[in-house]
C-alpha cells in the first residue's frame, strides 16, 4: 500500500543541485578516483550521459562523440581499470545537498543484476525475483547489489545514491546492511552533512530483521533511527507490568500482546495525526509507543551469549481515505526505533518512509536508461566497477538539474519554473553543458593495432561456476533475504 506522498514544510527553496564550479570540481575529482585506466573511465561515464535513449551495449558507447578512443580501450577499462571506491563514495557524500534542516534520511534496498545464462560468471546466486511471468522458484541467478541512497522532500523522484555493495553467497545481509549505516554515516559527518542536526533517519521496506538491525547499530554506538514496514502477521509486546512484591514465580519478560492481524488486541494509541490531502482524502495516522518483538533463539539469535534484548519501539499504522488510480486503500504498519531522549515527529516519520520509493524509481532508471545491467561483464570486479560508474553518472546529472540544460521532447510537457526535471530531460541536455565545462581525461594517442592472437592458437574453455544458494534454516533464510525491486 502506499498512501498519497505528502512532505512536512520545506525551510529552503526545493531544488539544489550546484552550480557550473561544483559540476566542474566533481568531474575533476572523478578523475582523479580512478587510479588506472582514469581517461577510458571517465570518457566512459561522459559516453553513456550522451547517448540518445537508452544504454544497450557497452560496444555502442564507443560510438558516442565523448568516447575518443576505440572499442577495445572502453573493453580494456571495463576489465582492467581500477578505482578508488572509498574516495569515489567520499567525493559523492561530499557534494549531497540535504534541502531541509531535520535529520538525514537515508533508504537502503536491494536490486539484482540476473545474469541467468551466464554459467562463466564467478559469485552468481539466485536472487529473490517477484513477477506475473509465472517464474515458480521465485528466484533469478545474478548479483544481488545492496543500494544507500540519500532521501530529499519535494515532488520529484531525485535521490542521492551514495553507496552500492554486492551481496555474496555467504553473506548476511543483515550484516552488510549495517556496515552500509555505518560507512555512510561516517562519511556524512566527514563532509559535515550531519553537524547540528537530530538522529538520522534510516528507512527500509519488509523483509528487513529490524528488530536486529536495531541492535547491531546500537551496539557500535551509532546516532540513528530505524524505520521500516512491518508485515500483518507480526506480534509485538508491551512492557511488563511489574508483580507484587513476595509474588511467586519469575518476573514477566513480555507485557500486553498487540497482534496487527488482530484487532481485538489493540489498546488505545498514544498518539494520532490528521490531515486531509486532495488525492488521498482523510489520511489518520496513530502510533503506540513501547512495543517490541519477542525473540527466540533461533536464526541470527542462535549463538546470542548474553540473554535476548529486548527494544522497545514505536508501531504506526497509516490509514487512508483513497489512492489514487482508484485502487483499494489498505493499512500501512511500520516500526520505529530511536535511543532514548530522540525527538519523534510522528508526521515526519510517515512521510519519510513515502519518501522511500525514490529509490525504485532510481532503480529503474538505472537499468532502463543509463544501463546498469546492460553489459554482458564476465567478472563480479567487472559489475562492481561499472555500478560505481552508473552512480558517478547518476550524479553528474544530480549536480546539472538546476543549470537549465535540460530538453524535452516536442510531445511533453514544459516543466514548470518551480519544479525539478526528471533525470531523463537532464540527461537529454547534459550534452550541451558537458561542452560548457569540458573534460579532465587527456586526449587519447596516436597508436597502431596490436598483433592480436598469434595464428593458429586457441583458447581453453572457461571454468563454468554453477550458482551458489544460501543454506540455513527457513527462518534464516527468511530474515536474509531483502526484497528486490527490478522494473
Amino acid at each position: 500500500m502506499m498512501p498519497c506522498r505528502e512532505e512536512p514544510g520545506q525551510s529552503r527553496a526545493a531544488g539544489g543541485g550546484g552550480s557550473l564550479k561544483v559540476l566542474r570540481g566533481f568531474r575533476a575529482g572523478v578523475h582523479g578516483c580512478f587510479a588506472r585506466r582514469a581517461d577510458s573511465l571517465f570518457d566512459l561515464v561522459d559516453a553513456v550521459l550522451a547517448t540518445d535513449g537508452r544504454v544497450r551495449s557497452l560496444a555502442e558507447l564507443s560510438l558516442q562523440r565523448p568516447f575518443r578512443r576505440g572499442h577495445g580501450a572502453l573493453y580494456d577499462a571495463v576489465a582492467s581499470g581500477e578505482i578508488d571506491v572509498p574516495a569515489l563514495a567520499g567525493l559523492i557524500t561530499s557534494v549531497w545537498e540535504p534541502l531541509d534542516d531535520g535529520p538525514l534520511k537515508f533508504a537502503i534496498d536491494v536490486s539484482s543484476w540476473h545474469r541467468p545464462h551466464a554459467e562463466c560468471a564467478r559469485e552468481r546466486h539466485h536472487c529473490h525475483h517477484s513477477c506475473a511471468c509465472g517464474n515458480r522458484r521465485g528466484t533469478v541467478p545474478g548479483w544481488p547489489y545492496s543500494v544507500a541512497v540519500g532521501l530529499e522532500w519535494g515532488a520529484h523522484s531525485w535521490c542521492a545514491p551514495l553507496d552500492a555493495r554486492r551481496l555474496a553467497v555467504a553473506e548476511d545481509a543483515t550484516a552488510v546492511t549495517v556496515a552500509q549505516v555505518e560507512a555512510v554515516l561516517e562519511r556524512c559527518a566527514a563532509a559535515g552533512l550531519s553537524h547540528g542536526r537530530p538522529a538520522a533517519l534510516f528507512v527500509f521496506d519488509s523483509g528487513y530483521d529490524l528488530t536486529r538491525i536495531a541492535y547491531l547499530t546500537a551496539g557500535r554506538g551509532l546516532e540513528r533511527q530505524i524505520l521500516g514496514r512491518v508485515r500483518r502477521d507480526r506480534v509485538y509486546y508491551g512492557d511488563p507490568v511489574p508483580r507484587p512484591r513476595g509474588a511467586p514465580g519469575r518476573p514477566p519478560v513480555h507485557g500486553r500482546r498487540f497482534a496487527i492481524a488482530d484487532p481485538g488486541t489493540w489498546h488505545d494509541p498514544d498518539l494520532r495525526v490528521e490531515r486531509d490531502s486532495p488525492r488521498c482524502g482523510r489520511t489518520i495516522v496513530t502510533a503506540w509507543h513501547g512495543l517490541h518483538q519477542k525473540l527466540e533463539r533461533q536464526g541470527a539469535w542462535r549463538e546470542h551469549a548474553q540473554q535476548l534484548p529486548r527494544l522497545p519501539g514505536t508501531l504506526i499504522r497509516v490509514q487512508t481515505q483513497r489512492l489514487p488510480g482508484g485502487r483499494a486503500p489498505q493499512d500501512l504498519w511500520l516500526w520505529h526505533h530511536a535511543r532514548p531522549g530522540t525527538g519523534f515527529d510522528l508526521d515526519q516519520l510517515w512521510t519519510a518512509y513515502l519518501r522511500r520509493f525514490d529509490i525504485e524509481h532510481t532503480f529503474r532508471f538505472f537499468k532502463q536508461s543509463l544501463g546498469w545491467t546492460a553489459p554482458q561483464v564476465g567478472t563480479p570486479e567487472q559489475a562492481d566497477r561499472w555500478t560505481w560508474l552508473t552512480i558517478t553518472a547518476y550524479t553528474q546529472l544530480r549536480l546539472a538539474r538546476r543549470l537549465g540544460a535540460h530538453l524535452r521532447l516536442p510531445w511533453q510537457r514544459p516543466t514548470p519554473p518551480d519544479r525539478i526535471p526528471t533525470p531523463g530531460r537532464v540527461r537529454r541536455g547534459f550534452p550541451v553543458l558537458a561542452r560548457k565545462i569540458g573534460t579532465p581525461a587527456a586526449k587519447p594517442k596516436p597508436t597502431t593495432a596490436g598483433p592480436g592472437r598469434p595464428t593458429g592458437t586457441t583458447r581453453p574453455p572457461r571454468t563454468r561456476h554453477p550458482a551458489g544458494k544460501k543454506t540455513g534454516t527457513s527462518h534464516e533464510r527468511a530474515t536474509s533475504k531483502t526484497p528486490d525491486h527490478d522494473h
